[in-house]
């Protein structure tokens, strides 16, 4: 573990939530709802037209930090914070142990997701790991993704393209090594 639980997992959501973008992955309520659900989004959730825009509109903010350079990230981060009114509470829930939460559980699922994401952009800033946002190198995706690995070694985001390059390159030296045969 790199970051604290917290930090790691919104730092992942964020990631996931911005590549939802991409072909329109939240078309309705019922994606928003499961896309909530799988990543253990708590608290009120409306899971009505006003939230699933709130949430699109949401994504083009948290995708400009991949892009940015640490001043950018760092005005972003407090502009997100001061928006929202973040105040920084330990709390513990379901299966968590303390963490940080900024705002109330109450707070609309948009704004909670912003300030979760600005949280954990706030450690990555403060350790000077912003190396860590990374975009695919798949030549044909711009998913980004977050590398939480010890080395720093990973490039691929979590649609297939890892294994698809894979895959392209065991093809590429097998056809190698027909043609010299």
């Amino acid at each position: 573990m790199l970051f604290a639980n917290d930090t790691e997992e919104g730092l992942r959501s964020a990631a996931a939530l911005v590549n939802t973008e991409d072909g329109e992955q939240l078309p309705d309520v019922g994606s928003l709802h499961r896309f909530a659900r799988n990543w253990n989004w708590t608290g009120n959730l409306a899971l009505d037209d006003a939230e699933l825009g709130a949430v699109r509109r949401l994504r083009p903010r948290l995708r400009a930090l991949w892009d940015g350079d640490e001043d950018y990230v760092v005005e972003t981060v407090n502009s997100l914070l001061r928006e929202f009114n973040a105040l920084p509470q330990l709390v513990r829930h379901d299966s968590w142990d303390y963490h940080i939460h900024a705002v109330p559980r109450e707070a609309p699922l948009s704004a909670r997701m912003a300030v979760e994401a600005a949280m954990a952009f706030v450690d990555l800033v403060r350790s000077q790991e912003l190396s860590r946002l990374r975009t695919c190198a798949s030549p044909d995706c711009g998913n980004v993704l977050v590398d939480l690995s010890k080395n720093r070694s990973r490039r691929f985001c979590e649609s297939g393209c890892g294994n698809r390059a894979a895959a392209a390159a065991y093809r590429a030296r097998l056809a190698e090594r027909a043609e010299s045969a």
